[in-house]
């Protein structure tokens, strides 16, 4: 009897210790929802006509994978025409940059020099010998006047015996005139000579120099900054046009941003696009996530960060991990499909609930559940929420 006493007593306590626990216990909290992947719907910045298409539609793409192609148009002789352009900007840019070349220079130099040798010696006048010679040739010239006078003067007494004939009265007369006019220059030849060289010429030698002077010194400098500056301006703005020619033709071939899968591609060659207008509609599976959704009153066991449990159906046993990464700020009512029918009349609010491993196993559509909790205390469950 006492045996039986004391297992009575020992099932008694184990019924109270398993009621206490029980009541405890908080009921597990588990969703349903579909696997989803953020969806991407990419085109061409340029448009134009479809060349190729070369993905279908659930096709498997990678990262850069093309999609499909579009014509070049006259992109090709745009960026031709921009690359001509670019390369006289660079050559005038060069040309500037470097400055005059030598036998410029030389030749400036040259002429400055021609230039102030002539103002130099218009600056020292004629020199000794040559006023010599205008004196020596003075002499000869009224030498020859002194002889065409005396010859003049036999004729005309010839003339006046009527023994002379006209011919050689006129020739002693253009003789005496000849001999008169080359006299008469040859003293204003010498007298110049002997007055120096003009003010004037001077100053126009000196303002001949002046002007050979600064244009040497401009050659020397090199042309102006601002020229430069604008010469390399123009050499940016082809280099900015050559390049969107190039990021236009870039965009001729649709790429894959990522690893995806093609969701839909209603395209075929020949047909127009037009262009910043998605025309691909792509799924990405590095972002996959479980959208559900958790009663009103239930909202208080979840929170953004918190890492739970996904079960997949059709994967078997094995537990994904996943991150809650979004928790709606207003309530809705709750969607049929994953609700049962008791809690329809309920509202929720939504989750997203992103998964941070396999993604090489799981697809877009398949139905989970995530299991927010399982089973555990109250006190457990208030200590996970602090």
């Amino acid at each position: 009897m006492r045996k039986l006493l004391v297992v009575a007593l020992v099932l008694a306590g184990a019924v109270v210790a398993w009621l206490l626990w029980r009541q405890q216990r908080v009921t597990p909290l588990i969703v349903s929802g579909f696997i989803e992947a953020e969806q991407i719907r990419v085109g061409s910045r340029v448009g134009g006509r479809v060349a190729e298409v070369l993905v279908s539609e659930g096709q498997r793409v990678v990262r850069d994978q093309p999609l499909y192609r579009i014509e070049p148009y006259d992109l090709e002789q745009r960026l031709a025409r921009a690359e001509a352009e670019l390369a006289a900007a660079r050559a005038a840019h060069a040309k500037l940059a470097g400055g005059y070349r030598p036998q410029e220079l030389e030749q400036a130099r040259a002429r400055r020099d021609r230039l102030a040798a002539a103002l130099a010696r218009a600056q020292a006048g004629p020199r000794p010998g040559e006023i010599h010679i205008a004196e020596e040739q003075l002499k000869i010239a009224q030498a020859n006047l002194e002889w065409a006078q005396a010859e003049f003067r036999y004729v005309m007494s010839l003339a006046k015996q009527q023994t002379a004939a006209q011919t050689e009265i006129d020739r002693v007369n253009r003789q005496l005139k000849s001999a008169a006019a080359q006299a008469a220059a040859a003293e204003q030849e010498l007298a110049l000579l002997r007055e120096g060289t003009r003010k004037e010429e001077i100053a126009e030698a000196r303002a001949a120099l002046a002007e050979a002077q600064a244009a040497l010194e401009l050659l020397e400098a090199g042309y102006q900054a601002q020229d430069i500056e604008e010469a390399a301006a123009r050499v940016a703005a082809a280099v900015a046009e050559a390049e969107m020619i190039r990021r236009q033709m870039a965009e001729l071939t649709v790429r894959s941003p990522a690893e995806c899968v093609v969701e839909v591609i209603d395209l075929q060659a020949g047909d127009l696009v037009a262009p910043n207008a998605p025309s691909v509609s792509l799924l990405d599976l590095s972002s996959m996530y479980v959208r559900t959704y958790v009663p009103a009153g239930q909202l208080e066991r979840v929170r953004l960060g918190q890492r739970v449990p996904v079960r997949v159906d059709g994967i078997g046993d094995r537990l994904f991990t996943g991150r809650v990464t979004y928790i709606a700020s207003e309530a809705e009512f709750t969607p049929r499909n994953i609700q049962t029918p008791e809690e329809r009349s309920k509202q929720v609010f939504r989750l997203k609930v992103v998964l941070e491993e396999g993604q090489d196993r799981l697809r877009a559509g398949m139905m989970g559940d995530v299991l927010l909790e399982q089973g555990i205390t109250k006190d457990e469950a208030h200590g996970a929420r602090q």
